[in-house]
């Protein structure tokens, strides 16, 4: 189906970035770029307002401060927009997965043994032992991860492909093969 012919927002292409917010930027940066592989691409500087521009823009209390965002590639998938906040209201835990906003982000690679290992060697928290999947996602095999602030990741292995793919007219995207 031709983009002109797809429903939806018109124009739109796919994900630009996934933004979240860290506890502790240095940190973050050291797991991002010497765990996870990304590569810092640049660096914002502070934002805030004297008016309700938080507030209206970013759905934040209007005298909260953005410390500083810097955005990272990974791979072929989707960029990173990484904020410290100044809360002017406090912040909450981070969310589980079964609370609303909850979230994780997958990440594809080649050999989940290989990735779980490279993870336990670094002092990764890998949340138990990889998990067969079922059903139409027969064929993967996926485990979650934690970083030091405590946000879930994931790894997902299905090299031979998974069982819906077998009949499916249209298939998910796949970061191995991102032109397909």
């Amino acid at each position: 189906m031709k983009a002109a012919n797809r429903p939806g927002i018109p124009g739109m292409r796919g994900t630009d970035h996934i933004g979240f917010t860290v506890p502790d930027l240095e940190e973050a940066h050291s797991f991002l770029v010497d765990v996870l592989g990304c590569e810092e691409v640049y660096t914002l500087g502070a934002k805030q307002s004297d008016e309700d521009w938080m507030s209206t823009h970013l759905g934040v209390h209007p005298r909260t401060v953005i410390r500083e965002i810097r955005f990272y590639r990974l791979g072929h998938g989707s960029n990173f927009e990484v904020f410290l906040y100044e809360s002017a209201d406090g912040q909450d835990g981070q969310p589980r997965n079964s609370d609303i906003g909850g979230h994780h982000i997958a990440f594809y690679v080649d050999d989940l043994d290989v990735a779980v290992g490279y993870l336990r060697e670094r002092g990764v928290e890998v949340m138990g032992e990889p998990t067969a999947s079922k059903q139409a996602a027969a064929g993967q095999h996926w485990v979650y991860f934690r970083s030091p602030w405590g946000m879930q990741f994931e790894l997902v292995s299905f090299p031979d492909g998974k069982e819906y793919e077998k009949s499916a007219g249209l298939r998910l995207w796949h970061p191995a093969h991102p032109a397909e």
